[in-house]
Order: structure tokens, then sequence, then C-alpha cells
């Protein structure tokens, strides 16, 4: 596996975790905690990819409502999406259509959504999803503090790759296009 191949992967996969909370988030009670505004550190380990180091992202409630109803969108493409909270505890099962495959998840998210937490997922794809069978990741974030001077909500600064701003990029048209095809595919 390129390296390349393999930062795109845990993106990606950054990206669909991201989603399952909010959607675990919005499934719960109104009064479930959403994160607290500010700058997040987020650390993910994906078995068999390299460690990529810890990524930082500056959220404020319009970024977290719109990873939510990114997640809402998504779940049209799941025949399952079982969410359960016991305490600090989030436990997520789904079954979803993802590129081509279908994606059964299970995944346990334990700690404070306003000040840390720690979260595994493991996801098997039917049939391989770009040539993986099988994902294990595993999660932990940890409010920071403010953004830093200069950082908008949505910044996100990943390890030697520099930054981007997901809300930009949800609302860039080449990346909805793109979104759009890859709801076709399912």
């Amino acid at each position: 596996m390129t390296f390349r191949f393999a930062i795109r992967r845990i993106f990606s996969l950054f990206i669909f975790s991201l989603a399952a909370a909010g959607m675990a988030a919005s499934a719960l009670s109104a009064d479930m905690p959403k994160r607290k505004a500010g700058l997040w550190e987020i650390n993910m380990r994906m078995e068999g990819a390299p460690a990529m180091g810890p990524m930082q992202q500056c959220i404020d409630q319009n970024t977290d409502n719109l990873m939510q109803q990114k997640a809402k969108d998504y779940k049209q493409n799941c025949s399952v999406m079982d969410v359960k909270s016991s305490g600090n505890k989030l436990t997520i099962h789904s079954v979803c259509k993802m590129d081509g495959s279908t994606a059964t998840t299970d995944g346990v998210f334990e700690g404070s959504f306003d000040s840390s937490y720690k979260g595994t997922m493991k996801t098997r794809f039917s049939p391989p999803m770009h040539g993986m069978s099988e994902s294990n990741m595993t999660q932990e974030a940890r409010w920071l503090g403010p953004c830093k001077p200069g950082q908008k909500p949505g910044d996100v600064i990943m390890p030697n790759m520099g930054g981007m701003n997901i809300n930009d990029m949800m609302k860039d048209p080449k990346m909805q296009e793109m979104m759009r095809q890859q709801q076709q595919k399912r």
C-alpha cells in the first residue's frame, strides 16, 4: 500500500468516523452533549496503516451541526442504524452502503464530548472496498482550548499535509458533485 493511498484511506475513515459520531449524537436525545467549541486534537490509528500523528480541528456549534446534517443525509444509505447510550458510553451498530460495498460497523465511544473521548470502530466491507475487507480504527480526541488566532471553524490541520476547511469543502461544487456521484453508485 502506498503512503498516499494510506493517507487518503485514513482521511476517508476520519470523515466517516466524524459522521458516525454525529449520527450517534443526532439519534439520541436532544440533551446529548455536543463537542465543545474550540480546538480539538484528534489522534486516529488504523490497523495496518502508518501512524499519521494527531490532527487538529477548530469547531463551533455550526461545524458540529453541519457534520450531523451530513450524517443524517448519509443515514438514508443505511439499512440498520442502532445507537445506544449508557452514561458516558455510546455504542453504534450500522449497516450502510459505501462506495459499492456494504459496510457493517460496530463502534464504541466513551468519555465526554465536551472535554475528551475515545472510540473504537470495526468495519467489515462486503465486497471489499478498495481491496480492504476489514478496518479497525481507534480514535482519541481531546479539547485543547480556544482555536488558534487565524483559525476559523471547520479548519483541519493534518500532520505533514497542511490544512483545509471541512465547511468550505462541503460547500465546494466539485465536492458536492463527487458526493452526488458516490450516492448514485450505492
